[in-house]
């Protein structure tokens, strides 16, 4: 059996973390090493490695991490304007391998590029 990711540590509370949300499916946690005044990751709990691994069979789930993330945008009280992304891959900044969403905002995050 493979180690678990720490993901899976902090859903299985082998580890803590600052929850801000959380439902059989999702579980969304205040990052540890903020890039805004509000960055939030929002995973399922489900293990999926990244964005392109995720199965037809998966896309109510993603859903579902959409809404989580509008619900905790208007709870942060950055609904007028966030970044919702996913890193796929090492060249990409990957580098916990289970699909999350980063939510930032609380400051004009510019152009990516």
């Amino acid at each position: 059996m493979a180690e678990k990711n720490i993901f899976e540590k902090i859903i299985d509370r082998e580890l803590p973390a600052d929850i801000v949300f959380e439902n059989e499916r999702i579980l969304a946690i205040q990052d540890i090493a903020p890039k805004a005044p509000v960055h939030l990751l929002i995973m399922p709990k489900k293990v999926i490695h990244d964005i392109q691994s995720i199965s037809e069979e998966d896309l109510p789930l993603i859903g579902e991490c959409v809404i989580v993330a509008q619900k905790l945008a208007e709870q942060f009280n950055v609904q007028g304007g966030y970044r919702l992304l996913t890193n796929c891959g090492p060249s990409a900044g990957q580098s916990v391998f289970h699909l999350h969403f980063h939510l930032l905002g609380g400051r004009p995050l510019g152009m990516m590029g």
